[in-house]
């Protein structure tokens, strides 16, 4: 057995003998089982859930009877996003944005029912699952593992004993990295176990071996930064505050700090604000009730001439069916133009999360790991963008049943007959296409993680470098 083994296995040894030690990998090993198997079994129930939910909201959307197909607009649509699979292992932001929308004719509505706004405020504080004990609480457990390593040895006096026995700073060091390297792999190794289902669904093995590649160098570069700080410390006290006091700068603050930093740096109007100022816009759009309005007036002469009649009464179509059709790509035209801007401003709050992620490891493991999960808010905006696309055609098919199921004569005639000859077959509702979400694919995913990736390798060889340099100082007289 080489060296730098016997080292680990003395080092592991003694961490064994510390009852305290020990009772807390077992509880770190317990916490992250736990929290993979509740995790995965909230998500089957929420999975379960919205299925069931977007399956009674298409049952009542084609329940509704023969009516006229503008009221079918006004009553709209209920879509839910399907919950990724490996959202068991890291949420991400779903708690927050919300996972359903009410699609209606003139408005783009927001997504609703996130969990934060639905739960106590104990949820805003984080949800317990294998990402945020592997972000958090780990590396918590390799400090108090490994402060003491070699800082211990320096106060005992060991080390120069060590060192005086032939035993080469790169056997000493390399064995103490390789013990809390072996403790790592313990505390991940739980989670591992939890997403071995998971890789077995179709197109979900890479995103999970990365998953696992990421979070295995994340705790490799704590085992780094904690034996080096214990190198740099001759006692285990200053070492271990000096540890703690990293791990809260980098765990916690930074994590914590980023979001708000970027918010202030990017003001995102709020909800409110957003529905004045379209509410602002609509008006110097044009009223298609308003008969002098200059838009809607042109466009009336415009479809006058080209079907070649003098009146709206004598076109072979609908006329107010018609004016919904160019009321709603007007309207639609001025939410994507809003939408676009607010998702600009969150992308640039996102690019300065991201920097940050130069101060701290988990700021650039988080990013990373929501990505893989699709649980970050380019997942949610994908849902979004598909949710309006869906929006517009099915209100833009309703209003064109109008323009050519309802005869202008019956739309605008007022007798007592009249509404009953407005309406159309509810056998209408029944063609209209079913909401899909389509998740991205395998390789536009690892396009978008490949920068956060490149980050997390690159605090492993700082950290490394770290620990290289700071065993040179180690036995040279301060």
């Amino acid at each position: 057995m080489s060296p730098a083994l016997l080292v680990a296995r003395e080092e592991l040894r003694f961490m064994a003998r510390n009852r305290s030690a020990a009772i807390g990998v077992v509880l770190l090993m317990l916490l992250t089982l736990v929290a993979a198997l509740t995790a995965a079994h909230h998500q089957r129930e929420v999975a379960e859930f919205r299925a069931r939910q977007q399956l009674a909201a298409q049952q009542a959307f084609e329940a509704q009877p023969d009516r006229h197909p503008h009221r079918v607009v006004h009553y709209g649509h209920f879509i839910y996003r399907p919950l990724p699979a490996l959202a068991a292992f890291d949420a991400g932001v779903d708690a927050f944005t919300g996972n359903s929308m009410f699609l209606e004719g003139h408005r783009q509505n927001t997504a609703n029912f996130g969990d934060v706004r639905q739960s106590s405020l104990l949820v805003r504080f984080g949800q317990l699952t294998p990402a945020f004990v592997l972000q958090v609480l780990a590396p918590l457990m390799l400090v108090f593992l490994g402060y003491g390593a070699v800082a211990r040895e320096q106060e005992t006096g060991t080390l120069r004993a060590l060192l005086l026995q032939g035993a080469t700073r790169r056997q000493l060091f390399g064995g103490k990295y390789l013990a809390l390297a072996a403790v790592a792999a313990a505390c991940l190794l739980p989670a591992l176990v939890g997403l071995v289902p998971i890789a077995l669904l179709p197109g979900q093995a890479l995103r999970v071996a990365l998953l696992v590649l990421a979070y295995a160098v994340y705790l490799l570069v704590w085992c780094a930064l904690v034996l080096s700080v214990s190198m740099l410390c001759r006692r285990g006290r200053d070492a271990l505050l000096v540890s703690l006091a990293v791990w809260v700068w980098l765990a916690l603050l930074v994590p914590r700090v980023a979001p708000d930093v970027a918010s202030a740096a990017y003001r995102l109007p709020t909800r409110l604000e957003t529905d004045v100022a379209i509410q602002r816009d609509l008006r110097t759009l044009g009223d298609s009730h308003n008969p002098d309005d200059p838009h809607f007036a042109q466009f009336k002469k415009q479809t006058l001439t080209r079907y070649g009649v003098q009146r709206v009464e004598d076109l072979p179509v609908n006329y107010k069916g018609l004016l919904a059709l160019e009321g709603e790509r007007l309207t639609s035209s001025l939410f994507e133009r809003y939408a676009a801007r607010d998702s600009v401003i969150q992308q640039e709050q996102n690019l300065l999360v991201r920097t940050f992620a130069l101060l701290s490891p988990t700021v650039a493991l988080r990013g990373l790991s929501m990505t893989l999960a699709e649980t970050d808010l380019r997942a949610h905006e994908r849902f979004l963008i598909q949710a309006e696309r869906y929006r517009y055609t099915l209100v833009q098919q309703l209003n064109q049943l109008q323009a050519d199921s309802v005869s202008m004569a019956d739309d605008t005639a007022q007798d007592a007959g009249a509404d009953q000859r407005k309406r159309i077959s509810s056998a209408h509702w029944h063609e209209i296409p079913v909401f899909a979400f389509q998740p991205p694919a395998t390789t536009e995913v690892l396009r978008a993680a490949g920068a956060a990736l490149g980050l997390v390798g690159a605090w492993l060889l700082a950290a490394l470098c770290m620990l290289i340099a700071a065993g040179r100082r180690v036995g040279v007289a301060r």
